[in-house]
């Protein structure tokens, strides 16, 4: 009898229009092929695996773990090992008295945040005021029915009948969303913002979720300076709470702990992390409360928390987590702060170059923006020098496209410079 060999369309899961690459092993950043090459991940998996791969400490960590006991309910048995992360994290990101639900994913840290951020409005408001969340045109905030119908990504928004009564309630300041003719988007445009409260009635928002630094959707757009800053005093007028959505900004993508960290004034009531966190090892989400509004939590008033689900708290996945934190923490910040200078000026020198219309980003986190119809091409020539990178379709009419360029956290100076080295050479040779 013959093998059975399993069809890959039975696999429901997204494709691309180039051919995908059997790899047999990885370590760090490098992607080992079974034709004997390495390709450099340059995107860092989807934006996760931010600390490379085959890492030694998430081992260490995942295998302590799986001796002493691999589930247990937190509420059950005593959540030690969640209870580290906890704390780790929170000190990691400077917010270190925040209280913390942990997820198993992005997707349902956001889910979850918009239920604790309208029970905590509920209480806060004596039952007297609605749950309404507001998000922003160029917003991507996970993949479920109601995130999707929420957030403005335009090519995994649902079809109208299917969209929940749901959409997005104001621009991103952003040149394809929100043009200003002869100027550029400002911290005014956060004016759009109190806008969208006020002909709902603030009485009616619980929260306005934002990206902070814009992920995939738009390819790294950056908000002009005072623009995070005036969302939140005018949702503090208004006592709407503010959450952030950094599943992929967080934990040192954009250089900083959080992508808020950039500018003054910016701490969110609540914070969603995710991508960093688990960096590609397990999934995982962690919605950060801020300590002046997480006790109405616990409020007599207050409805239970939301359900986190059965794999919620996972001590494995708190294992694989601290290891991640280990890796961090054990970063040279200056010299990673440099190379991702260095990675930001290589990469803007590629402007106006062949098919590159804009770079655009901070820290490590980059899209580089082409020509409309060489988005593939650029890619494949990319691959052809052994580096791989995500694309992004997002914003504009016509819809712009580009790569992200994200490369793990741990990336060495040698690394970096044969990443931007095969980039030039792609778009060279595409003239």
């Amino acid at each position: 009898m013959d093998r059975y060999l399993p069809r890959r369309e039975r696999l429901l899961t997204s494709s691309r229009p180039m051919a995908d690459f059997e790899v047999t092993a990885a370590s760090g950043p490098w992607l080992h092929r079974a034709d004997g090459r390495r390709v450099f991940d340059g995107s860092s998996g989807l934006l996760c695996a931010n600390v490379g791969q085959s890492s030694p400490k998430v081992l260490v960590r995942v295998e302590e773990q799986f001796f002493r006991y691999s589930f247990g309910g937190a509420a059950v048995v005593q959540p030690h090992v969640q209870m580290e992360l906890m704390d780790r994290l929170c000190r990691a990101v400077g917010r270190p008295q925040d209280s913390v639900a942990l997820t198993t994913c992005g997707t349902l840290g956001v889910e979850v945040a918009v239920g604790l951020a309208r029970n905590i409005t509920r209480v806060r408001g004596k039952g007297k005021r609605r749950g309404d969340i507001l998000t922003s045109t160029l917003s991507y905030h996970g993949n479920s029915a109601l995130t999707l119908a929420l957030a403005g990504n335009h090519a995994r928004r649902p079809r109208p009948e299917d969209g929940l009564g749901l959409g997005p309630a104001f621009p991103a300041p952003y040149p394809p969303t929100h043009g200003h003719e002869g100027r550029a988007c400002d911290a005014s445009c956060a004016d759009e913002v109190a806008t969208a409260i006020d002909s709902r009635g603030a009485e009616n928002v619980a929260a306005v979720l934002i990206e902070p630094v814009n992920g995939t959707t738009g390819g790294a757009y950056v908000p002009p300076d005072g623009y995070l800053r005036r969302v939140s005093e005018i949702c503090r007028e208004r006592e709407v709470l503010v959450i952030h959505d950094e599943v992929l900004t967080g934990l040192w993508r954009t250089g900083t702990p959080l992508a808020s960290t950039h500018w003054d004034g910016a701490e969110p009531d609540l914070c969603i992390l995710s991508k960093g966190l688990g960096a590609g090892y397990t999934g995982v989400g962690a919605v950060l409360v801020s300590p002046e509004i997480a006790p109405l939590l616990r409020h007599t008033e207050a409805d239970p928390l939301p359900a986190m689900g059965t794999m919620a708290a996972h001590p494995l996945q708190a294992a694989a987590c601290l290891g991640v934190l280990d890796e961090l923490e054990s970063m040279d910040l200056d010299a990673f702060t440099a190379r991702g200078v260095r990675l930001g000026e290589s990469l803007r020198a590629l402007t106006g170059l062949g098919p590159v219309r804009e770079v655009r980003g901070l820290g490590h986190l980059y899209g580089v923006e082409v020509e409309p119809g060489l988005l593939w091409p650029l890619m494949e020539e990319a691959e052809k020098r052994d580096v791989f990178f995500y694309p992004f379709t997002g914003a504009g009419h016509p819809r712009s496209e580009g790569l992200v360029v994200a490369p793990p956290l741990t990336s060495t100076d040698e690394e970096i410079t044969f990443l931007t080295t095969a980039l030039c050479d792609a778009v060279s040779a595409l003239g």
